[in-house]
């Protein structure tokens, strides 16, 4: 407690003259105090403030000593307070400055070990690089190539440890790298003329050349067993592969190797079936050649290349890859791995595309009937690749090729739909013209579908007994003609015909396959038929349009192909899988597009001929003043041309369309001329006599040799029936006919004609009409004038 009391004495809280001042002020109170109490108490209060004052006086006495005792504390305390001072101002102004000087020096000291500790261990790595690279030097001499490969990797370690200090550089790792590389290139070209030593292709002049002749005159020697006349014993094989392998050069070597095997061995000998190997072994060599077999086949069975290629690995794997070198930090076991593995990682890929493409494809059935037989390719792929992962040349998870060759019903729907659609294309680009006949009791080349009551199928309700005969019974006499339903004689192109054949064949293949292929080639069915819609009208534009014969024959195709549409579904759906018998395999949709579409050419056809007539009657000169000698050459050299044009088109489309389409076409051709001309001479206002006569004239060329145009079928005598119908195709003959009455008749005929509204005249002309008519060929007279007041 006194030494608190003195700190804060020193610190100016507690002052010995402030509390004397103190004290006196509080006597000098108390006496105050009591001079007023004596003037206003009496004794006994007097006597009370005498006790009072009494006890102050005592405590101050004892409050004295303690007061002294303070002060002697505050002095000790100052004088302490004065030597720190004193101690605190050495401190600063000696010891500071000599600790500075200390820790200046310290960290020169530290920079100076961590400069020379850097020096050592650079000096060290110097030392290790010169070490490496000489024993490096002298193990290539000795031809101990792992060795050398390991000292020539310990030196490039050292000076990558060297180049990877940051701010120390020297100039000598310049040369360190070169001679680095330097050492590297001498050690590689020694184990490449090591390698070249051991594998020695002879290949013929002309490289880069994969034909049967240049891969004949190709050589393999594997030299695994040095030369018994040499000294100098060729490093093994395992020696020169393992140095590579540490270098970091083997992948490259391999690379080139395996493209050398790809090109001269096992390419050709996949791709060539005439082509087989040859093995040959000596006591320092081992030779691979080749021979071509005379007699070979165009295409070699997977069974016969599989073991071909098994026979090339297994000497190489033998002679060559059966190899184990060590791969550190490539996450395989151990760090080991056999050369095979390697090459085949390489390899494989493009060898197994090149199995795929150039043997398996060629394998896949194209009949249905022969996937039963496509098992044995199954198991031969799956033991050539169980012997290729025997040899380490592929990995255990490795199975493209085997899952290819199982799914051969994949691929076969594949192959079939492709072949089938590149048939069907082909089809479609060839020539329109090349027709066959086709007659509704003709019997086409299609396949003979089975009972649908034979085989194991589906029970599907069976088709009425009915349908299997030759007609079917409307009740106790009528019967339909088993031609009812059946196409018209007329002509198609005869590739329409085998693309009908084609789909019947196809669909024929689906029934007998898998419900996966049953689908897919049901599908390629309908897409042979699509594909016909959208290329055959592009294909052959131009001649659809220029040519009518062409056109003609397009519709009767596309007829034809409405025509089995609509029944080519049906057929096959008690035949087969659930797929097709369900009632969903139908074809029944795409029969109004055909229609259509062979409609809307020939009928484009039909337009161009009406304009084509339409032009050349524009040429008559509106059959007026016939009197004119050149309005009448005129008028006749365009009924002339017309009837030229008919001829023609009915030589054309003779023997091709069906004979009603011909005569309705024919029938509409001919009454666009005479509806034209009947037009004409109706809108006349002057028609002289010799003009009717001459116009007469005209008229009955029309009417005399349009019926002769009427030629549908090649037989003379049978065309006679339709020439006499013409009025039946020909809506305006008997219109035309009328008309020429009218220019012969005089007014009572015609009056008699008319015969009130009811005659047959007034069947064909309108009252106007037959008035103007009137008009224009006769006189205004009374006659006349009675004769059109009949007319009404």
């Amino acid at each position: 407690g006194s030494l608190v009391a003195a700190v804060l004495a020193h610190s100016g809280r507690l002052d010995k003259e402030h509390l004397g001042a103190r004290v006196g002020r509080l006597s000098r109170r108390v006496e105050e105090l009591k001079a007023r109490d004596g003037e206003r108490s009496g004794p006994g209060e007097r006597r009370g403030a005498g006790e009072v004052c009494t006890m102050i006086n005592k405590k101050y006495s004892e409050f004295l000593p303690s007061m002294q005792s303070a002060e002697d504390l505050v002095a000790q305390v100052e004088g302490l307070a004065n030597n720190i001072d004193l101690l605190k101002a050495g401190i600063e102004n000696e010891v500071q400055r000599d600790l500075n000087v200390a820790v200046a020096e310290f960290t020169e000291l530290k920079q100076q070990l961590e400069r020379d500790t850097l020096v050592l261990s650079v000096l060290k790595k110097l030392q290790e690089f010169d070490t490496t690279i000489k024993e490096c030097n002298s193990a290539l001499l000795e031809k101990q190539y792992v060795t050398a490969a390991q000292q020539l990797e310990q030196a490039r370690s050292s000076l990558r440890s060297l180049e990877s200090r940051r701010g120390f550089e020297l100039k000598i790792l310049k040369a360190l790298g070169t001679e680095l590389t330097v050492q590297t290139q001498n050690i590689i070209y020694h184990l490449g003329e090591e390698w070249q030593k051991l594998v020695v292709w002879k290949l013929p002049p002309s490289k880069g050349s994969s034909s049967l002749e240049a891969v004949v005159l190709s050589e393999l020697h594997l030299h695994t067993v040095p030369p018994q006349d040499e000294d100098t014993a060729v490093p093994p094989v395992a020696a020169v592969l393992q140095a590579l392998a540490v270098l970091g050069e083997l992948h490259s070597k391999l690379k080139d190797f395996g493209q050398l095997l790809l090109q001269y061995i096992l390419k050709p000998l996949i791709s060539h079936p005439s082509l087989e190997p040859v093995p040959e072994e000596q006591p320092d060599v081992f030779i691979l050649r080749f021979r071509s077999q005379e007699l070979a086949l165009d295409e070699a069975s997977p069974m016969e290349v599989f073991d071909k290629i098994k026979l090339v690995f297994e000497v190489l794997h033998k002679y060559l890859l059966n190899v184990p070198l060590e791969q550190p930090g490539e996450g395989r076991k151990e760090g080991r791995v056999t050369l095979a593995e390697l090459l085949g990682e390489l390899i494989w890929e493009e060898l197994s595309d090149c199995l795929i493409h150039n043997c398996l494809v060629n394998s896949i059935p194209t009949n249905s009937s022969k996937l039963e037989q496509y098992k044995e390719v199954i198991e031969s792929t799956e033991e050539f690749e169980k012997a290729l992962k025997q040899m380490q040349f592929l990995k255990e998870d490795t199975t493209a090729l085997l899952k290819y060759a199982c799914n051969v019903d994949s691929h076969f729907a594949n192959k079939k739909c492709q072949d089938v659609i590149m048939a069907a294309r082909n089809l479609m680009t060839s020539e329109i013209h090349n027709t066959v006949k086709i007659t509704p009791d003709c019997s086409v080349a299609l396949p003979q579908l089975p009972d649908p009551g034979s085989g194991d199928h589906l029970e599907v309700s069976r088709p009425s007994s009915l349908l299997q005969s030759g007609t079917v019974n409307l009740g106790s006499e009528s019967r339909l003609s088993p031609f009812t339903l059946g196409l018209p004689t007329c002509r198609i192109s005869s590739s329409v015909q085998q693309l009908v054949e084609l789909a019947y064949h196809t669909l024929l293949e689906a029934t007998a396959s898998t419900d996966l292929c049953c689908v897919q080639l049901f599908d390629c069915v309908r897409n042979i038929f699509q594909l016909f819609y959208e290329v055959v009208p592009t294909f052959h534009r131009e001649n659809l349009q220029k040519l009518p014969q062409l056109a003609a024959i397009h519709h009767n195709n596309c007829m034809y192909l409405g025509h089995h549409l609509l029944t080519l579904g049906h057929q096959f759906r008690y035949r087969g899988t659930s797929v097709l018998s369900n009632g969903a395999a139908t074809f029944v949709d795409m029969v109004p597009a055909f229609r259509r579409l062979g409609m809307e050419c020939f009928l484009a056809q039909m337009r161009v001929q009406k304009g084509e007539i339409l032009e050349r009657l524009s040429s008559a000169r509106n059959f007026s003043n016939m009197d004119d000698e050149e309005n009448y050459c005129a008028a006749n050299k365009a009924i002339k041309q017309v009837l030229h044009q008919l001829r023609r088109l009915g030589m054309v489309w003779q023997d091709v369309l069906p004979v009603n389409v011909y005569c309705k076409a024919m029938g509409a051709l001919l009454n666009t001329a005479l509806a034209e001309i009947v037009t004409r001479i109706a809108a006349l206002e002057d028609i002289s006599a010799e003009d009717a006569d001459r116009l007469y004239s005209l008229c009955r060329i029309m009417v005399e040799e349009g019926p002769q145009v009427f030629t549908p079928l090649l037989e003379e005598d049978k065309n006679k029936k339709y020439q006499e119908e013409v009025p039946v195709y020909v809506q305006k003959w008997m219109t035309f006919k009328e008309l020429m009455i009218i220019l012969q008749a005089n007014l009572q005929e015609i009056v008699d004609q008319w015969a009130d509204g009811k005659g047959p005249l007034a069947e064909e002309f309108s009252a106007a009409e037959v008035k103007s008519l009137i008009r224009a060929l006769f006189q205004n007279t009374e006659r006349r004038a009675a004769a059109l007041a009949k007319i009404k």
